[in-house]
């Protein structure tokens, strides 16, 4: 009989996090997974951490790698999964007993391809959870994109979700780059024919002051507009009808990618030089995103500064920087 669910967990220098993360997939409720755990070339303890839990419980499978990165880790997570449905989980998070059950209960009752759980974040080892509200929202194929990239129920990261197999047919992780799952979780819903939400806070997101993602900000985190790239391309061909959607969320990204680049990079070349990346995208979707309703007009006054010459965005960066410190 085939395994039920397939969940992944690349890890990398993860030591001190990994043991609370595979005993939280352990201890599901839900039994009837296969675990596999794929060591990206760890240089601490992690490895003999993975081996050791595959001696004490069967449905661990462990594959130990040269360090290729987090999409190349998942990549050979799936290429080996035998279940129906794949789960994701970074090897520094856990999960609430629950999770799986709740995730693969609902998609079964309602014959969804994904079922999408609750995040709830952990900061300086406190747990911080928001109210249940307990909504369960079925959506058709349409519905499940637009509410992707509204991003108020859910964003693109795969952790908080169960897919099934069949959605990852001929697609793969983007090997060598950062936000991975923002380049992939499109792809995934466009494949589906229908998407279940649940309000249950499954997933329990630990932030890490080192993690790439969180700190200060690096030139790698541009990666976020290779992605964008294929996005705005494929929705455009495909989906018109979620323009407005997909083009709010490219403004947000690029206004939090330009927040921060005005704000954490100190070299004034770097600075000029990443927002040139984020103008040249913005540029050609520029019309659209002008005569966009649901965006704002301060938004739309910091892309237009970007577009008409980033020397202007940087200038303006710092008036506003001195204005708040004279108040």
């Amino acid at each position: 009989m085939k395994t039920a669910i397939s969940i992944i967990v690349p890890v990398y220098n993860t030591e001190p996090f990994l043991k609370k993360c595979l005993d939280s997939i352990l201890s599901q409720t839900f039994k009837d997974f296969e675990l596999i755990i794929i060591n990206d070339g760890s240089t601490d303890k992690s490895g003999s951490i993975c081996d050791e839990f595959a001696l004490k419980d069967k449905r661990v499978k462990v594959i130990h790698k040269e360090n290729g990165g987090l999409s190349s880790a998942r990549n050979t997570g799936i290429r080996i999964a035998e279940g129906e449905f794949l789960g994701f989980v970074d090897s520094d998070d856990y999960l609430e007993k629950e999770m799986y059950k709740v995730l693969y209960t609902l998609c079964k009752k309602t014959n969804s391809d994904i079922a999408i759980c609750k995040f709830s974040r952990e900061v300086k080892g406190k747990l911080q959870k928001e109210p249940n509200n307990e909504l369960i929202l079925e959506m058709n194929h349409d519905d499940a994109l637009r509410n992707l990239f509204k991003g108020v129920l859910y964003r693109f990261s795969v952790c908080n979700k169960l897919f099934k197999k069949a959605c990852f047919d001929d697609i793969i992780f983007p090997e060598g780059r950062v936000h991975e799952d923002l380049s992939t979780t499109y792809k995934l819903f466009a494949k589906s024919n229908k998407a279940v939400y649940t309000s249950y806070p499954g997933y329990v997101y630990v932030k890490r002051e080192e993690s790439i993602l969180t700190s200060k900000f690096n030139k790698k985190r541009l990666d976020a507009f290779l992605g964008w790239e294929e996005i705005l391309s494929f929705m455009s061909d495909n989906y018109p009808n979620l323009t407005n959607e997909f083009l709010c969320c490219f403004a947000f990204g690029s206004i939090d990618n330009i927040h921060y680049i005005l704000n954490q990079v100190e070299n004034r070349g770097d600075k000029e030089n990443y927002l040139k990346v984020i103008q040249s995208l913005v540029r050609k979707h520029f019309s659209k995103l002008l005569l966009n309703n649901s965006l704002s007009f301060k938004y739309k006054l910091t892309l237009a500064l970007l577009i008409i010459n980033t020397n202007l965005l940087v200038l303006s960066g710092k008036a506003k920087n001195k204005f708040r410190s004279i108040i």
